[in-house]
Parts: C-alpha cells; structure tokens; sequence
C-alpha cells in the first residue's frame, strides 16, 4: 500500500483529535505579520476560534483568510471588523486559496454538498457565485502562474498525491510530478519559469523547485532533523519563506494543526535557511503564499490553545 495513503488515515485520525479536543480547549488564531530584515512580529487581530492561511492582496490593502468553511478579508493597517467574500455554492473553503496576480479574482478549494472533497473553483475578487474548474476530487490548490492562465494544486489520484496544473478556465488536467508519496503545495514562482513544491521522496518533506513544465525537479531544502512545508516565494523573487515541524513530532507527510513548529527564510536561489520564528501552529499558519506586495513582510497565523 501507497505511504500516502497511510498519511490519509492519519490526517484523518488527526482532524478527529483535533475536534475533539477543541470541545474541551478554545483556541485563538493569532493573526500576525512578521518584518524579514529584523524579525519583528506585529499583531494584527486576534480571534476566539480557529482562522487560517492569509493571503496579501495585491494591492496591500487586505489580508484574505478562511474560517469555518467562509472567505473573509481584513486590513492589515486597520483591522476593523472583517468582512466576508460571499462564495457562493462554495461553503466548505479550507485553507487552500490563492488570488490572481492581476488582482482581480480568487481562486479556492471548498468541499462539495455532494461528497464533501476538495475542489478547485474561481470567481471575482469582490464575491460571486464560483465556477468549478477540477470536477475530480480531491483537488487543493496552491498556485496561480503570473500571467493568469493556469492553477496548479496537489491531488490524489488512483492513491498518490502529486502536482498537477490546468488551464484557470478549466479543462483537461495534467499530471507534473509521477514520484511515490506526496508531493504538495505547488506555487508558481512570480517569473513563471518555477513550480516549488514539496516533496517526501527523500524520506523526510523538503522544499523542491521544477521548471513550469515539470521537468528539472531539483531538492532545495535539506535538513536532516525537520519537515519543511509550503515554500513560499517573495513577489520580488529573491526570498522564500517555509514552515517546518521537528521531525520527531510528524510523520514527514503529515503537517497537523498546535505543533511548535518554525518560520524559515532562504534565498530563492538555494541556501541556507535562516530561522525567523518559533511559533505554536502548523496547519493553517502559511498554508497558502501570505507574502506583502513589498516582499519584506509576510502574514502569518499562530496559535494559543484556552483551557
């Protein structure tokens, strides 16, 4: 059997505790942006139940998050009362969602009435009824190339979680990366030349970067002692920010929610990391890319468990 399967179970077994235990702890979302060049944390807002995965607007003006299946946006400078995108059919978002580069739509992944699994849908910046565009499932996406014309996502297909990439206006999907276990998270770098991802192939989950096209799929993250997940390319191009779990507390392909986990930067071009935070998260934290338009500052989310 497929290590990825095994991880399925897992993540299912995980959410279930994690219900569970929420019953009996509150937890709050802290929604945080972090300074790269001095490692300074600012907190934005602070919420009594679990939000996630900010996105930045391209425009600076907004941070765009997921809670309890719905999409909503708060400033960053003056954080008033969020205000909700309407997502139509969409009621199931999860923490996988990302916006166009033009600045004019945004593009989800939101379980169906139908089944409950993960697709992709797009619709307007503003709000608006979606439209599917992966009717196989299940889909998350992660990417959205430059010039607006392809989504690229993780999904599981015949039992293997790989990297696959449509046309934004759907169609037929193609298949980008063939290795066993999961490969996950692709985002497009701001170029378009580079897909990164991440990637269990070497035995723990590293920081990969491919060609547009799949091919030269080359290992950028390697420490030997964390899982490294979600790299996220400043729109600069010359950054990339990543979160990573010890690897005694995670199987490689499982990235859990209220984990001791660290925020790392890198340059793009490879390197050594540089560690800027240590927070209490995980999933939800920077599941999705959360960097400021300016490329010296990210959005990120933490977490405090209330008894």
């Amino acid at each position: 059997m497929k290590r990825i399967l095994n991880s399925a179970v897992c993540l299912l077994f995980c959410i279930s505790a994690l219900q569970a235990q929420n019953q009996q702890q509150k937890i709050t979302s802290i929604l945080e942006i972090i300074d790269v060049a001095s490692g300074k944390r600012t907190v934005v807002k602070e919420f009594p139940f679990r939000m996630e995965a900010p996105n930045w607007t391209t425009d600076g003006k907004w941070l765009v998050y997921n809670t309890g299946g719905k999409i909503f946006k708060i400033s960053p400078d003056a954080p008033a009362e969020p205000q909700q995108i309407q997502t139509g059919v969409a009621t199931r978002c999860n923490n996988d969602h990302v916006l166009s580069a033009d600045g004019k739509q945004l593009a989800i992944s939101s379980g169906t009435d139908e089944d409950g699994r993960s697709r992709v849908w797009t619709l307007p910046i503003g709000g608006g009824e979606p439209k599917l565009i992966t009717p196989l499932a299940p889909s998350y996406l992660h990417g959205w190339s430059p010039d607006v014309k392809t989504l690229a996502y993780c999904a599981e297909r015949n039992g293997n979680f790989d990297v696959y990439v449509v046309p934004a206006e759907g169609g037929d999907e193609k298949r980008l990366t063939t290795a066993e276990g999961l490969d996950d998270g692709p985002e497009y770098s701001p170029d378009g030349k580079y897909i990164w991802f991440n990637s269990v192939r070497s035995g723990l989950m590293q920081a990969w970067r491919m060609k547009a096209d799949g091919s030269e799929q080359t290992q950028m993250t390697f420490d030997v002692n964390r899982n490294s997940w979600f790299p996220h390319v400043s729109p600069d191009g010359k950054t990339v920010v990543f979160i990573s779990y010890d690897k005694g507390d995670v199987a490689p392909g499982d990235h859990p929610a209220n984990k001791n986990v660290q925020l790392s930067v890198m340059p793009a071009t490879g390197g050594q990391p540089k560690v800027l935070a240590e927070l209490f998260g995980g999933q939800g934290t920077i599941n999705v890319n959360s960097w400021a338009p300016d490329s010296k500052r990210f959005a990120f989310v933490s977490y405090r468990l209330e008894d």
